[in-house]
């Protein structure tokens, strides 16, 4: 009987090694080397072998306009992207997508009903959905909870469940039913017989997402693979399976707040500048047509400390409310607090108050927030930045429609930001009519005094 032969394989960037190691070479990681068995039977088939290779000339292959599927999402459909202006937004048949992010996250949810829709509008064609974490009980339950909205609402006949995650039994499947869609959730409970890895492995995870691309691009079938976010933000474990799909969506949500923020960091089919908003609820994942409107909802008008600034998500403009407060130091160095906002950046705003604008501010504790758990990192949000921390410094509320927008130097100049009438065009959509920007202000000292000089 031959030796069985093992390796050991990192989880994280797939580097092998004939011995444990405690410390992966290649990607610095602890604790990450698993031993893998190695099987010495298997025959690989060479490179060269089969039908002729025949070369095309690229200006003479002939172009096509993929009918893409719509998920029933406006959201959705914006950020799988479009082509043409007269190509609607959606699915692409055959495409490949992988939707990453933390685990109860609502990927899951979404999924489902997307699932959902897709059956009820091509009702010829049969949509499944697979789990190798649920049973078909468990899927029902939380079907019957977010797909059954109302007493005429129903579950579509065409849409079916799998309790699966062997891969060879799930390709077998794609040949025999005419399915509009496929959802594998979630990709790293998947395993092969040909393995003798464990499910999430960097061998399992690899080889079931090229199992499953191959079958789904012969057959023509748009498939979906679920894969949850690590501590140390790799998607499924390993990020190894990026570039074997065709879109990359990650699902993003603070912990606390019921807004979800859907974003493509990678799409052949489509724009990777896009984002969706959706908003978790007891019945599902709502799509928000308006962020703005829902960020700005409960703004408390003639507050001291309180700045709209139009902030990019993506290509797409959103009003976000920046909080400031400030209060006396009650230790010997001041704190400074930032949430939703770069922390050194912030840092770089306060320095360029005090040393250019001849603010106080050693000796007190600052805290900025981005109210409604939207994060802005850009930094066209400097001026509205630096406005919320002087109106809250003197106390002193600033007009109630006015919208701040530009980056702040650190000599003290207000910089010019991109799609900047974009932003303002949405600002005029919700009723905003005092703008600030470098048109208005060259130097943040005199942006502070048009601030604080405005009527109210």
């Amino acid at each position: 009987m031959a030796k069985v032969q093992s390796i050991y394989v990192c989880q994280q960037c797939g580097y092998q090694s004939s011995s444990w190691l405690g410390k992966c070479p290649q990607c610095q990681t602890w604790g990450s080397l698993v031993e893998t068995v190695v099987d010495q039977n298997l025959k690989k088939e060479s490179v060269l072998a089969g039908a002729e290779l025949k070369l095309e000339k690229l200006a003479e292959v002939q172009s096509f306009e993929a009918k893409r599927l719509t998920t029933g999402f406006e959201e959705f459909d914006r950020v799988l992207g479009g082509g043409p202006p007269n190509a609607r937004a959606g699915i692409v048949p055959g495409s490949v997508v992988l939707l990453a992010g933390d685990p109860g996250i609502g990927k899951s949810t979404l999924l489902l009903q997307v699932a959902k829709n897709l059956a009820a509008s091509y009702p010829k064609k049969s949509v499944l959905y697979i789990s190798g974490e649920e049973s078909t009980a468990q899927l029902k339950l939380r079907a019957d909870r977010i797909l059954t909205l109302g007493k005429s609402a129903k579950i579509p006949n065409n849409l079916f469940a799998l309790s699966q995650n062997n891969v060879e039994d799930i390709s077998r499947l794609f040949n025999q039913q005419d399915f509009s869609l496929v959802v594998v959730d979630s990709i790293q409970t998947m395993v092969s017989d040909e393995l003798s890895g464990q499910a999430g492995s960097v061998g399992q995870v690899r080889f079931a997402v090229q199992t499953l691309h191959q079958v789904a691009k012969a057959l023509n079938i748009p498939l979906f693979l679920v894969g949850h976010v690590t501590k140390e933000g790799a998607v499924a474990g390993p990020r190894v399976v990026e570039h074997l799909v065709d879109v990359v969506l990650y699902l993003e949500g603070e912990e606390f707040s019921t807004l979800r923020v859907l974003r493509s960091i990678k799409n052949r089919f489509g724009s990777v500048s896009e984002v969706g908003i959706f908003e978790m609820t007891s019945d599902g994942l709502s799509q928000v047509s308006n962020p703005s409107k829902l960020f700005l909802a409960q703004r408390r008008k003639d507050t001291a400390g309180s700045v709209v600034v139009p902030t990019l998500q993506g290509r797409r403009p959103i009003l976000a409310e920046i909080q400031a407060l400030t209060t006396p130091t009650s230790f010997g160095l001041p704190r400074r607090v930032a949430t939703g906002v770069d922390y050194n950046r912030l840092l770089m705003i306060i320095a360029v108050l005090s040393k250019r604008a001849k603010f106080p501010l050693s000796q007190s504790d600052i805290y900025v927030n981005v109210a409604g758990g939207l994060k802005v990192f850009e930094p066209a949000c400097d001026l509205g930045i630096a406005l919320s921390i002087v109106s809250a410094i003197k106390f002193q509320s600033l007009p109630p429609n006015l919208v701040a927008l530009g980056e702040i130097g650190l000599l003290g100049e207000v910089r010019e930001v991109v799609e900047t009438k974009r932003r303002i065009e949405e600002a005029k959509k919700l009723g905003f009519r005092l703008f600030l920007t470098k048109t208005e202000a060259k130097t943040l000292e005199e942006a502070i005094r048009i601030a604080l000089k405005a009527p109210n």
